[in-house]
């Protein structure tokens, strides 16, 4: 089974109670937003990402897929 690799991008910075739902991505803090990077299992896994920030108040800068991975 194949999994994706995602690269998020919020403005500002992310708690760390958000940073410890997201399993297996990394994370770098830029200045004025978080950029996180890693495996999602399927398309619903990442809207419920989606979802977790946006409930948060943070700004969605960008979702790109940047590859994948075979498990």
């Amino acid at each position: 089974m194949s999994t994706l690799e995602y690269e998020i991008s919020v403005s500002g910075e992310l708690p760390d109670t958000v940073l410890d739902e997201v399993e297996n991505f990394s994370v770098e803090v830029v200045p004025v937003r978080t950029v996180m990077r890693g495996p999602v299992a399927d398309q619903a896994a990442l809207h419920g990402i989606i979802n977790r920030l946006q409930s948060l108040g943070l700004d969605l800068i960008e979702v790109r897929r940047i590859g994948e991975t075979n498990e």
